[in-house]
């Protein structure tokens, strides 16, 4: 099992980025695809078709997102906490993805740094 802790860089808001990566009709937007998706702890949520799925842990409106994430055989929980933090460019993200299988780690990795933060980011500059 591994860990992963990056800070992205996002030309938008923390509140921008908050409903972002919450609201089921906001992130269909950037992904392009459907997801589900509720601030409510405890309840399940999906996103790229089913290839990311999870429950919700907490949130803490426009600050903080804590999710596990499930892969398939595993018994240790994959805690994915998003911090954002107000700066000068925006909102820096920081990362931490807790309980990764070794398998899928630089799926993972790339997926972090390709479609869900280089999603957010492309959606961004774009606005």
């Amino acid at each position: 099992m591994k860990d992963y802790k990056k800070y992205y860089s996002i030309p938008a808001t923390p509140e921008e980025i908050y409903m972002a990566i919450t609201n089921p009709v906001t992130i269909e937007l950037w992904t392009g695809e459907v997801a589900e998706m509720s601030t409510e702890p405890g309840t399940e949520f999906s996103m790229w078709d089913g290839s990311i799925v999870g429950k919700n842990i907490e949130f803490e409106p426009n600050k903080k997102v804590v999710q596990q994430w499930y892969f398939e055989g595993q018994s240790d929980n994959s805690i994915v906490t998003i911090k954002l933090h107000a700066d000068k460019q925006g909102t820096s993200a920081e990362l931490r993805h807790t309980n990764i299988p070794d398998d899928d780690y630089n799926d993972i990795v790339d997926g972090w740094n390709e479609s869900y933060f280089g999603g957010l980011i492309d959606f961004f500059e774009g606005a």
